[in-house]
Parts: structure tokens; sequence; C-alpha cells
């Protein structure tokens, strides 16, 4: 039986749609080649780091109570250190996601009194609360005394005059988020994060420059810590966990910086020394090794779906031809209908729940209903198969994720299959 015959057979995907595929594939050609070379940098680099660490078998033993001793713990944390380019990392299964990475950050550098200065609009929604941003501020920085402040973009781009102007001796953070989250831009990339982050810091030596890095690991050959950010954040059920961690985050940067943020981990008089990793060094140190390819399958993906989606006359984020920064896809869709039936069928290509119908739902952290698809092998993993959406104008679906490109393609044929059977194209 030809893959064309499958298809059809058992997901009823028509030749018409198996050829609007290949036809966007086609396309894609000159696109797939640069993202490949990404990819075999990142592959050695990590490899590189691992073997500069003498990382051996017996690090993936741990221990009980306290966690003293771990050995696999602190290698580690000393290759995300040679991979991000950084004097330390606090890596972690306790930090439980990417907000939490970032709450823990921002929390342990920032006092009563210091101004944190968001330099890319409003963040995404998860850190308006840890923020204080809501009507419930019980907790957040501002109910701790923390100043906040937004500077907008301008053109899809750091407003750099007015950041430096706006920057004064109260500003301690500097914060960056280089994603999409749910906005209608695309991520910022390492050279326009670079260009900002030296015009800043000559203009404002004092301040502390912070990335949110969430959905960007492993996306290009340069990392924002590589081009003068002091330290940032993600989640190991993101990139960089390569879809085989079960849980954590991290945070890299200056070493002076990341002894606050491991304090208020755990306690200034234990910081970094003591804490389980739950039997988890090898998978999380196999996910990393592997993130380079999952990555690439992910971003390849999404350029798929976005050359699909733009040709049916959606507008996209980013556009096919920009470079990509991160793993996700925008696609503006006008209508909400629209964007729960592409949830829909996105889950309906998972491995894993494909049976599960996701419906708009009040999901903590969140100001508007969210829509998600998300049948993963990891609950909540965004580096395998997943789209969600916000029910708010304009109604975009936000699609990352993809262990395997096949599988990315999958969830593309569905998705048209069901909106050319429901009339939606």
């Amino acid at each position: 039986m030809s893959t064309s015959s499958f298809l059809q057979e058992k997901y009823g995907i028509s030749e018409e749609v198996i050829e609007m595929v290949k036809n966007a594939e086609a396309n894609l050609t000159e696109q797939f080649s640069k993202l490949d070379a990404i990819k075999e940098y990142n592959q050695y680099k990590i490899i590189n780091a691992m073997q500069e660490e003498r990382l051996s078998s017996t690090d993936f033993h741990w221990t009980t109570g306290y966690g003293y001793g771990d050995i696999g713990r602190d290698k580690v944390e000393s290759i995300y250190s040679i991979i991000f380019n950084t004097e330390d990392s606090l890596v972690r299964p306790t930090i439980v996601s990417g907000t939490h990475a970032i709450s823990l950050t921002l929390s342990a550098l920032l006092k009563y009194g210091d101004e944190l200065m968001e330099i890319t609009g409003s963040p995404y929604d998860t850190l308006h609360k840890v923020i204080g941003l809501e009507e419930d501020k019980r907790g957040t920085l501002i109910d701790n005394g923390v100043k906040y402040r937004e500077i907008d973009l301008k053109d899809g781009q750091i407003d750099t005059e007015a950041v430096i102007e706006a920057i004064s001796d109260v500003t301690k953070v500097v914060a960056i988020q280089r994603s999409t989250g749910y906005s209608d831009r695309r991520a910022l990339t390492v050279g326009e994060i670079k260009d900002a982050v030296s015009k800043i810091k000559a203009a404002h030596p004092h301040v502390i420059i912070f990335a949110d890095n969430c959905y960007g690991e492993f996306t290009s050959f340069d990392e924002p810590t590589d081009v003068g950010v002091d330290i940032m954040a993600g989640s190991l059920i993101k990139n960089p966990g390569g879809g085989l961690a079960y849980t954590g985050g991290y945070v890299t940067g200056r070493r002076d910086l990341i002894d606050l943020v491991a304090k208020r981990s755990t306690a200034p008089v234990i910081e970094k020394e003591c804490g389980l990793t739950f039997g988890q060094t090898r998978t999380n140190l196999q996910g990393l090794f592997l993130a380079p390819l999952i990555v690439n399958q992910a971003i390849k993906g999404a350029l798929l779906i976005g050359e699909i989606y733009k040709g049916l006359g959606y507008k996209i984020v980013p556009d096919v031809l920009d470079e990509r920064s991160d793993i996700i896809l925008g696609i503006e869709f006008k209508s909400r209908e629209k964007v729960v039936e592409f949830c829909k069928g996105i889950q309906e290509a998972c491995a894993v729940d494909s049976f599960v119908v996701p419906e708009p739902w009040e999901m903590p952290g969140y100001e508007d209903e969210v829509v998600m698809a998300a049948g993963g092998f990891i609950e909540g993993s965004s580096i395998e198969l997943s789209a969600d959406g916000p029910m708010r104008e304009p109604f975009y679906a936000y699609y990352q994720g993809g262990l395997t490109y096949e599988h990315c393609k999958l969830g593309a044929m569905i998705t048209l299959r069901n909106f050319k059977e429901k009339g939606l194209l």
C-alpha cells in the first residue's frame, strides 16, 4: 500500500489535500536547507559541551534526601553554561514551567523600589499575574514594592531610543520576551536583540538585561546570552528538553545573578548545594542531545503549515521567508469557529489522546478563554505537536511543536480535511 492510499483509507484525506501539502513542501526546499545548517551547528555544540564536561554513565545515578553530592545534577548545569556561553546555570526539575523560571528569576533580582521594564510590550498572559497587572496583586512583584513599566515595540522592533530615554536610576531589570507569545508579531531575532542590548548597555551599564527564551532555544546559531543578555530563563518541556524531559526549567547567566536565583529557589544557606533530580538526569540530557533535531522538525512543520495557510489567504506570523527565532506559528483566522476547528484537527492528529475534543475554557493564568490541543507523551509539552489560541479578536491560532516532521505534516493534512469538509476553506 502506498502512503497516499494509507492516508486516504485510514484518515479520509483526499488526494486534493495530499497534493496541496506536496506543493507547499516543494516551495520550502531553500528554507529547509537553512534550518538543517542551524541544526547541524547546534548538534555539534551540544555534543562538545557534554564531552568537555566528561559526561559519564555514572553521572546518571542520583541521590536521596538533601541531594548532596549529585555529580550528574552539577554536570547538567555546567553543560547548560557551556552551551549558552554563560558563567553559571540553575537547571532543576522543581522549576515547574517557563513562567515559574521567569517568576523565580525576577523575584530574586528585584527588591522593593526597583523597577522592572518590559521592552517588548505587554508580556505573555501568565506573566501579567506574576507582575501584578490584574486585580489580585497578592504575592506579585508589584505587591512586593517593585515598580513596572512597559515600552511598546515600534514596527515590530525594540524601540531602543524610547527605552534608553525611559531608563532611570531605579530601573533594575530590562526584560525581553523573545517569542511571539499571544501577539501578532514575529519573534525577535538574536541579531535584533544584540543591536538593542549593545545600545542599552552603552547608555545604561547598570541595568540587568533579562530574556525570556521560551520557544527560542536552538532555532538560531546564537542565543541571547551570546550577544550580551545577562540572564535568561526557559522550560525543559519546550525546546531544550527535546520531548523527553518530564518537567523542569532553567536559568542561565552571570554567576552573581545565578547566585541570587539559587538563594531564592532554596534558601541563602543552601543555594545550589541541595535539590534532588529524582532520576531525571539521563532523560534531561538525552532530550538536550536530541533538541536540535526536534526543534528542526518542529520549525519545518510550522513552515509547512504556514505555507499552506498563507496560500489559502490567511495572514501568518512569522511570514514564510522571515528569519525564524522561535517554533511558534500564528495564523489569523478572524473567526472563533476556525481557531477551535484548527485546534481540533491538531488534537485529532496526536498519537496520545487523539479522541479528545478540545473546547475553549477558562484556563488558570489566562485573561480569556483558551482552546488547547495537546496530545503529548509529556503533559503540556509544547515541543510536541500542539496548538492553542485565546478566544479574543482577531482570533489567532498558535501552532508549535512536533517531534517528527511527518507528525506535523499529518496535523496539516487533518486540519485541511476538516476545514474542507465543514466548508471553512
